[in-house]
């Protein structure tokens, strides 16, 4: 069984807006991007650091995939919803996706999740970054919510940082 992470737009602009976009390289064990991503994020602004990754080949490009009618319910974008069918369809792949309807939909359908901040954190879990704290102020700073005090207590229970 092969395993990766399917990732939504989100994670991708916002950690290359701060220059740690590498980070989904080294903390996951494959990554894909599906059509509708690559899409949403080469639409954006041409001076997008995230845009200017993609166009210049980072990250493995996905082929067409079968959207299933049990993530079309939730209405949700397109970026997320054929993130969602991939990892649906791919099984032990991890859809990366910040969106709250979204990590709900894939709760619903048994589709392991992250986020952008579960990002961090396994890198800052296996050393690839001193400070968690400080990549997450840089990332609300770029546009990333998170929440203050789920922020506080996931720093301090999972890698001992203070927000």
């Amino acid at each position: 069984m092969s395993e990766g992470w399917v990732l939504d737009a989100s994670p991708i602009i916002t950690l290359a807006k701060v220059g740690h976009l590498d980070l989904l390289l080294e903390v996951a064990p494959d990554i894909g991007i599906p059509l509708a991503v690559f899409r949403e994020i080469t639409a954006g602004s041409e001076d997008d650091p995230g845009r200017r990754a993609l166009e210049s080949g980072w990250g493995k490009r996905l082929g067409g995939s079968r959207i299933h009618p049990e993530v079309l319910g939730w209405s949700l974008g397109a970026g997320e919803t054929e993130v969602l069918s991939v990892a649906l369809e791919k099984t032990g792949w991890t859809a990366v996706i910040d969106d709250a309807t979204a990590r709900a939909c894939a709760r619903s359908l048994s589709v392991p999740v992250i986020g952008t901040l579960g990002v961090v954190l396994r890198a800052k879990r296996r050393g690839l970054v001193t400070s968690a704290s400080e990549i997450i102020r840089e990332l609300r700073y770029a546009g990333l919510y998170l929440d203050d005090q789920f922020v506080r207590a996931v720093l301090k229970q999972v890698v001992g940082e203070d927000w």
